[in-house]
């Protein structure tokens, strides 16, 4: 936690920084207005760490107006920052030419309010555009082959659910509407790929009681991500459990025609005692006839597991949620989210994340559930 403080102040803190100064000499604010901003700014730089406190401590109290507040201001900070960057490169390249031209710029002085406000103008209309995407959530259908599907039984038609962050800002609203399309989908067996949950479960009754209530006919099965952990592993594997899922924590279930292996989140095995079976050693315990899925939060691939599995399904990167952050994620986890990836033996497939996290908006990254029928076939890949 210390180290997360530092980096949240560090790295939160040179992005207001850097926006103050654009506001303060693009716009020629006097000292008054800048003291003005900048302690409105530093308002915003503690909100979120006051929201998680009060959650922690139980108020509600106007604690979803905050949050929403300061994730809201972070997501417009993320955008205006990004902006920005983009013209002052695009400017800097301009001034270089122009110099190596020797020549000037008449309107030099017009420069910085035209540019401040150009780059406020497209931070709000992207944001505007982030606020319709995120509730503009999307049904993926994959089809994967497999001879370990018995041709007599058609398919079996999985739902993934992943980094949903029920909390403050994602209610029973957004879950039933979730919940509505999966129905539609009619599925044999849903399940979650961690951060079910985004902070402390509080008061998240009608939550539990609408998830409790979807019993598709092979049951609802869920792993942990490293919101589970953040919310305290206890009260979070409670109310997983009160909602319906068996939560696999390096454990397989398995079925007439199915493996289904789940593995905690590196955050959460840090911190818990788990039994001392690997990944490894779990898959290859299975009865190899049967189609295995393997249920892992953050998308790595263990070198060690290929083979050993058929599918793998994972979540975490909210494929970067706000552009351009999808390219940190892709740095970080390299398989593109939203889309199949064939292994060497075997496929691996990231949710996008079927809500949001922090700031309200998603930006080029939709949400998404995602429908995967398992269909006999000879795929040469398993």
């Amino acid at each position: 936690m210390p180290l997360f403080l530092v980096l949240y102040f560090s790295i939160y803190g040179i992005l207001h920084l850097y926006a103050l100064r654009k506001a303060t000499v693009s716009l020629n604010m006097s000292k008054k207005t800048t003291r003005l901003l900048g302690l409105i700014m530093l308002m915003m730089i503690l909100a979120p760490i006051l929201a998680r406190v009060a959650e922690r401590a139980g108020l509600s109290t106007g604690l979803s107006e905050l949050a929403y507040i300061a994730f809201s201001w972070m997501g417009l900070l993320f955008i205006f920052v990004s902006v920005s960057a983009v013209i002052d490169l695009a400017r800097l390249f301009s001034f270089v030419f122009l110099k190596l031209c020797k020549k000037r710029s008449s309107r030099r002085r017009l420069a910085g309010p035209i540019f401040f406000y150009l780059s406020l103008g497209l931070t709000l209309t992207l944001y505007g555009y982030g606020l319709f995407e995120a509730t503009n959530l999307k049904q993926e259908h994959i089809v994967i082959e497999s001879p370990k599907i018995p041709a007599a039984i058609g398919k079996i038609r999985i739902a993934q659910i992943s980094d949903v962050h029920l909390g403050l800002f994602i209610r029973k609203q957004q879950l039933l509407k979730i919940l509505n399309l999966i129905t539609k989908a009619k599925p044999d067996l849903m399940v979650s790929t961690g951060d079910l949950i985004d902070g402390q479960p509080n008061d998240l009754r009608q939550e539990t009681e609408l998830l409790a209530s979807f019993k598709p006919p092979l049951g609802k099965i869920a792993v942990t991500g490293n919101h589970e952990f953040y919310a305290g592993l206890e009260h979070s594997l409670k109310f997983t459990t009160a909602a319906g899922f068996t939560i696999l924590q390096q454990r397989a279930k398995t079925f007439a025609h199915l493996n289904v292996v789940g593995i905690d989140d590196s955050a959460v095995s840090s911190f818990h005692k788990l039994p001392s079976l690997n990944e490894a050693e779990l898959l290859a315990a299975l009865p190899d006839n049967k189609f295995t899925l393997l249920l892992k939060h953050r998308p790595t691939i263990n070198p060690a597991s290929i083979g050993l599995f058929d599918l793998q399904l994972s979540g975490h990167t909210h494929k970067g949620q706000i552009f351009p952050f999808n390219l940190i994620t892709w740095f970080l986890y390299p398989y593109p989210a939203g889309e199949l990836t064939k292994l060497a033996r075997g496929s691996l497939y990231v949710s996008r994340g079927t809500a949001t996290w922090g700031p309200p908006i998603r930006i080029f990254a939709p949400p998404e559930i995602t429908i995967i029928d398992l269909v006999h076939g000879n795929s040469a890949d398993l």
